[in-house]
């Protein structure tokens, strides 16, 4: 069952050089018990995307378009007070990039996690007993109540988190991410921890992370998102294994492996900026693949394989034709009448 729909979602930012178009029309369902991978570069949209959702958004930035529908209501119509007391924690939590920076330096633990419960009426001797159970669940004493976060280690505190985000045991839990501050022993722990949650409580994930080899060890499926727009969603077995779409191609063909002498491609340019207008391709430019027909807009995504979707045009039979009639008049270099003017 569909837990979360989100349509044509659009996002931009004020800026002294004009709005800049963070996220513009990005599309995708989450079900029930099912963990969606969100993939790209720094500045790809991801965060603008996730902090939309929980409606966090800075005073310069301005929901200008699109839809959220979360347990078959469109939650984008509801007032600040409706949607902080029907949606937020107890619906859908974030654990927010970088735990070092998240938790109130003077503060007592304990009281950061009970925080909301208090708020919401609950009593301190209950919201005491969940929160000791949440930091049991996370692998941390319950000790930690009473620590300051300047005590805790980054893997500690980024299970702080973690327990916070449970509070309210809401159905879909959001993460920023969540191992980029940690080394990779620690991250392997906090993978681990969530993957156990996913499979105990049946909770739904949006996992926002660049590292796709993480995605890979949670999502059941992954969507790849560049200069604002989703590229690629599918399972996560396809999208790693059968890239369909020129940028998750050169994503994975940048990453080194392990049993291929081949070294990794590194993929040229920048993205584009996104305060001027793009009519075309926001990947033509970096695209080795790029034709004539990528100066248009590729059209919405294109269902390449069952439940495999790609945004390019090489995916429409008529633009592929021109591709590669294209192509075949490059690989067939210049006429004789070329060469001799």
């Amino acid at each position: 069952m569909t837990l979360l729909e989100v349509r044509d979602l659009a996002l931009e930012y004020g800026t002294e050089g004009g709005p800049l178009r963070a996220v513009d029309g990005i599309s995708f369902d989450l079900d029930e018990h099912e963990a969606l991978g969100i993939i790209g570069e720094s500045g790809s949209g991801k965060t603008s995307m996730a902090i939309a959702l929980m409606r966090l958004l800075p005073k310069n930035a301005t929901l200008v378009g699109g839809s959220v529908t979360f347990r078959g209501t469109d939650i984008t119509a509801l007032s600040d007070d409706d949607y902080r007391s029907q949606v937020r924690w107890s619906g859908m939590a974030m654990v927010f990039q970088g735990a070092m920076t998240s938790l109130n330096p003077v503060i007592r633990v304990g009281d950061q996690i009970m925080e909301r419960s208090i708020a919401d009426g609950v009593s301190k001797t209950a919201a005491r007993a969940t929160a000791e159970g949440l930091l049991t669940r996370v692998g941390l004493p319950t000790s930690t109540m009473s620590r300051y976060p300047h005590e805790l280690s980054g893997g500690m505190k980024q299970r702080v988190m973690i327990a916070t985000a449970l509070t309210h045991d809401p159905p879909l839990l959001i993460l920023d991410e969540p191992t980029s501050a940690l080394d990779v022993s620690i991250q392997a722990q906090i993978m681990n921890l969530l993957k156990e949650l996913k499979a105990e409580r049946g909770i739904s994930m949006l996992f926002v992370t660049h590292d796709l080899a993480l995605a890979s060890d949670l999502c059941d499926r992954i969507a790849v998102v560049y200069a604002g727009q989703v590229r690629e969603i599918g399972r996560a077995a396809d999208v790693l294994t059968d890239p369909q779409d020129p940028y998750t191609q050169r994503l994975l063909a940048s990453i080194p492996s392990l049993h291929d002498a081949k070294p990794p491609d590194f993929l040229p340019g920048a993205p584009p900026d996104l305060r001027e207008d793009l009519p075309g391709c926001r990947f033509a430019a970096r695209c080795a693949l790029a034709f004539s027909r990528c100066v248009e807009a590729p059209p919405p995504l294109i269902e390449v394989k069952p439940d495999q979707w790609s945004r390019c045009w090489l995916h429409e039979p008529e633009a592929k034709a021109i591709a590669d009639a294209e192509r075949e008049d490059d690989e067939a270099g210049p006429t004789a009448a070329e060469v001799s003017t």
